[in-house]
């Protein structure tokens, strides 16, 4: 193996009773370097990077860690190796201080208690070295999500970690919290650590990656170096296919009113108020934005429109029409149609079939029940249809919706809502782990909602979607809109000003 690899895998194989995850891949990355890996939901990304952490057994293959070749290791044979995995859901515990997480399972010891002053000074020196500007002694429950990342990074350096593998890592990040991860990651490579990173953000990976490994099917189509790329380039690596990056929304004509909430309060979790007083108007024919950092009551403003939670205060109205406090049922009769932030929990039931979860809100009207029974010719059809229209894949209605991937679970919500032309669409998270396919795919159709009188409600963490879509942008912090904006007409900096708490 040449000196300078950290990471060798050669013909690593996965394959499980339906899916062949990975077929015969080959990985290389050089110490130093910031290496991304890319691809579409189902390409193998992650079960590739599972199995260099252990997660994972490969069926075939050899993997080499700094020259030591490994096989059927565990997490914690990977550890000793000095590699450290940064999941996308953090798994910090609340309640204890930033130290305590750091050195959690692995504490220093005075006897046979915790050697406090030890652990705060570990964390202070590796916080300090690498500038994660971190209070040693902070509760992590009281620390945003960009700097509870940082607790993270502590950890697996703490752990002597030489490779740091991270998963999406931006996903819940505003953009100068993303702009300070990634002067700490290259911080670190200048120390001579070693970077792995997945992602769906194309724009983040040439700016940030030395070099890019792009995968499709199981299979790597290429390695390029970033700054000798473009992220058309890399798109049709990905898909096999042009892509656009970014939908031509035009102009909006917005007509009267549809969605109208006027002193809008709830509770979250422990009956903590978390929307606070919102009012908000969407009109037939636009597309109103919500940005926010995630936590910001974004989440239960969308519950309580579609019916999901309950108000405590304020009012609801669609179409002129009160629907406050009523069932989700209710609501979508009312001409709403939902698109969950929680697909798996909110959108689809897995155990069931494709063609069963596209009929899911419609299931007990004609013509697809009869005497209370399903007609399973009528679900059938339009099963059929919805698929052959949207190009769901695979292009069976009886497959279980568990074995589709997440680009088209998500493709089969949006054609399931978009289905009975409401004059309402609520859209969460539409794009939130879906592959840059399913993004162009989810993009149009909302664009083609507005354009075809719709009302569209957008919710996103993702500002660049926010800014590419949305006629009108709102910020949410703290459970209130503290800022509107038109469309076309604001930068990512002053919206990730205002949602931090910053002024407009």
């Amino acid at each position: 193996m040449a000196a300078d690899l950290a990471i060798e895998m050669r013909g690593v194989t996965k394959r499980y009773p339906r899916v062949l995850a990975n077929d015969r891949v080959d990985l290389e990355v050089r110490a130093g370097e910031i290496h991304a890996i890319v691809g579409e939901n189902g390409a193998g990304k992650s079960t590739l990077v599972k199995a260099l952490y252990g997660l994972v057994a490969p069926d075939a293959g050899t993997i080499r860690i700094a020259g030591r070749e490994v096989s059927r290791h565990r997490p914690s044979d990977a550890i000793r190796l000095g590699v450290g995995m940064v999941h996308q859901h953090f798994m910090l515990v609340d309640t204890l201080t930033v130290a305590e997480n750091v050195v959690l399972g692995l504490e220093p010891r005075r006897g046979a208690l915790l050697d406090r002053p030890a652990a705060r000074r570990a964390v202070q020196g590796l916080s300090s070295e690498y500038g994660l500007d971190l209070d040693p002694d902070e509760r992590v429950e009281n620390l945003s999500v960009g700097l509870e990342q940082r607790v993270e990074i502590l950890k697996v350096l703490y752990r002597g970690a030489r490779i740091l593998i991270l998963d999406e890592p931006t996903a819940v990040l505003t953009p100068r919290e993303a702009r300070e991860l990634f002067a700490i990651l290259r911080a670190l490579c200048d120390a001579g650590r070693t970077i792995v990173f997945i992602t769906h953000k194309l724009d983040e990976v040439i700016r940030l990656a030395d070099r890019v490994t792009v995968m499709r099917d199981g299979r790597v189509t290429g390695v390029v170096q970033a700054r000798e790329t473009t992220e058309a380039e890399l798109a049709h690596m990905m898909v096999g296919r042009e892509v656009l990056l970014r939908v031509d929304r035009g102009r909006s004509r917005p007509a009267e009113p549809v969605l109208e909430v006027r002193g809008l309060r709830a509770e979250g979790r422990k009956g903590v108020e978390v929307v606070r007083g919102v009012d908000l108007t969407v009109r037939a024919g636009e597309i109103v934005g919500i940005a926010g950092v995630q936590g910001n009551g974004q989440t239960e403003l969308v519950e309580v429109v579609a019916g999901l939670r309950r108000a405590s205060a304020g009012r609801v109205t669609l179409a002129g029409r009160d629907v406050t406090n009523r069932r989700p049922g209710e609501v979508r009769r009312a001409g709403a149609a939902h698109i969950p932030e929680d697909r798996q929990a909110r959108g689809l039931v897995l155990e069931f079939t494709v063609e069963e979860n596209l009929v899911l809100g419609r299931h007990r009207d004609a013509p697809y029940s009869r005497r209370g029974l399903v007609a399973r010719e009528a679900v059938r059809g339009r099963a059929v249809a919805l698929i052959r229209k949207h190009d769901l894949r695979p292009g069976d209605p009886a497959v279980l919706t568990a074995d589709l991937s997440g680009g088209n679970q998500q493709k089969l919500i949006v054609a399931r809502e978009l289905s009975g032309r409401p004059s309402l669409l609520v859209a969460s998270q539409p794009t939130r782990g879906v592959d840059i396919g399913a993004v162009e795919f989810v993009h149009r159709s909302l664009v083609a909602m507005r354009d075809a009188g719709a009302a569209v409600l957008l919710v996103s963490a993702e500002l660049s979607e926010i800014m590419s879509l949305s006629d009108r942008i709102g910020v949410m912090y703290r459970g209130a809109i503290v800022a509107w904006f038109p469309g076309g007409a604001v930068t990512e900096e002053e919206l990730g000003a205002c949602m931090t708490g910053g002024a407009p």
